[in-house]
């Protein structure tokens, strides 16, 4: 072994010797205190060591260097002695803050910056949750749930409604939640119920309702009350249709994952979810695609001014359009969805100003269906009212995914071999790809990948659990992206 070899080889056994102390701490602070850990927004919740390994590498595809192990794990010792409340704790920005603070004493500058949380403890209560409709989304939502259920509280999946297909709607309802061909496996087990229309997955148990009409529902019956219900079936998506929702006993609020008409609310999180007020007993969290640009065109807008723009949108096929030629009542849907891209419109640009009203009339947007089941991309084309330079942008947008407010909704990469399945269970609403980057004077393009179906669920979850209270507190405080230099 030459002497390079097994420097790395030393390297890794330390790396991995950091990473398996790590993991206890990490435990005991979920355990005895509800805090959750992670390195520059990555959650360590059930992690191995290798994922932690992975966590501070990935500071290197966002940031100037790796963090290193040996630099958060002293953080890590000092929280797990601390006497915190519930909150979710980066320590990977702890540890670059306390490195620029230049201070010598690591507890003081921590007992500073967790000074809201030290000696506190949340007693939040939590709210029901009804899935209506468990297609796709449906399930992804299922499944985040749960695994949100176990890690902060305060939402709590307790049934879902659907129309009985069969006479095993139950078995084939629980085997379409435990085995996904996009995202794989359920995370645990999943048992059934049959003769109380029960499905229990990780100890939660999910009642299945069998219904024909929302407001025929009496949720009560079920011990749900005030619950938010999420209506995933895309079916209404008006006041007057989603209205139905609130005849039903035991319901208090109602989210549609697709883009709503009229006069509702339509909500990016991140974005707007602050406009939501306890008036609003309907809401909408618009689109896949609204939700991946939004984000990146309103710090992109606040920084350089939008004068105009074009959104093409390259859409992983959906389950509205055919296998095989046949009729459709849309343009060009029709044909083979796993044969053909397939122009077809969409509404997500002018949907943009529904929840940034500056941007109204400054986009058209057109989409490209492609032959894969789940990744799309969005492609930015757009006119600022500066003149811009590549290597400024990404930077500034990496500082974005790295330190702002937005971070849970814009994330950047800087690779050269990332393909769509690359981002398939990401948690962002969009993925900036740094090196396709184009500008020229006041030209500017980007791309941004989004997960359309994981990506997506996950800000709607953003939004129940914003509705029910139950978001958790984030330390350090971010910044706003207006404010990064």
């Amino acid at each position: 072994m030459t002497a390079n070899a097994h420097a790395e080889q030393n390297n890794w056994n330390e790396k991995i010797a950091l990473a398996q102390e790590m993991l206890p701490l990490i435990g005991q602070l979920h355990r005895n205190h509800d805090v959750v850990v992670s390195i520059f927004g990555r959650l360590l919740v059930g992690a191995t060591d290798i994922d932690i390994i992975k966590a501070h590498r990935y500071a290197r595809r966002v940031a100037d260097n790796e963090m290193p192990l040996s630099q958060t794990i002293p953080v890590l010792r000092e929280l797990a002695d601390m006497d915190l409340g519930t909150a979710s704790i980066d320590i990977g920005r702890l540890a670059t803050g306390f490195a620029k603070s230049g201070g010598a004493d690591l507890r003081a500058y921590l007992d500073e910056e967790l000074a809201e949380i030290v000696g506190t403890r949340s007693s939040n209560e939590s709210t029901d949750v009804v899935l209506y409709g468990f297609g796709r989304i449906g399930r992804l939502l299922a499944r985040i749930l749960i695994s949100r259920e176990a890690t902060y509280g305060g939402c709590r999946l307790r049934a879902i409604v659907v129309r009985k297909n069969s006479d095993d709607d139950l078995v084939k309802r629980a085997s379409l939640l435990r085995r996904d061909s996009v995202h794989g496996a359920f995370d645990g087990t999943i048992t059934i119920d049959e003769d109380n229309d029960v499905i229990w997955a990780n100890g939660t148990k999910i009642q299945v309702i069998y219904s024909n009409s929302p407001a025929e529902v009496d949720y009560t019956a079920y011990g749900i009350d005030n619950a938010i219900v999420v209506d995933n079936t895309g079916r209404w998506r008006d006041r007057e249709g989603l209205s139905q929702h609130l005849e039903s006993k035991g319901v208090g609020r109602v989210v549609l994952t697709a883009p709503g008409k009229g006069d509702l609310l339509n909500v990016v999180y991140g974005i707007n979810h602050d406009k939501i007020t306890d008036e609003d007993k309907i809401i909408t969290a618009a689109s896949c695609t609204t939700n991946g640009i939004t984000p990146v065109l309103k710090v992109l807008n606040d920084r350089y001014g939008v004068e105009h723009g074009h959104v093409e949108t390259v859409h992983s096929f959906t389950n509205d359009q055919n296998l095989i030629d046949n009729f459709h009542k849309g343009t060009r849907r029709g044909r083979a969805a796993t044969l053909n891209m397939v122009i077809t419109e969409t509404g997500a640009a002018k949907a943009v100003s529904k929840a940034l009203p500056e941007f109204e009339g400054k986009l058209t947007g057109n989409a490209i269906r492609v032959p894969t089941p789940d990744v799309s991309m969005a492609v930015l084309n757009l006119t600022l009212e500066k003149e811009v330079d590549r290597d400024e942008v990404n930077n500034f947008l990496r500082k974005v995914s790295l330190h702002s407010d937005l971070r849970q909704q814009i994330s950047y990469i800087h690779s050269p071999e990332v393909v769509s399945t690359d981002f398939v269970g990401t948690t962002y609403a969009g993925i900036v790809d740094g090196l396709a980057t184009i500008a020229s004077g006041k030209h500017l393009v980007v791309y941004v990948w989004y997960d359309n179906e994981f990506g997506y669920s996950n800000q709607v979850v953003r939004i129940v659990e914003e509705v029910a209270g139950a978001r958790p507190e984030i330390y350090p405080r971010r910044i706003e992206a207006a404010e990064l230099s």
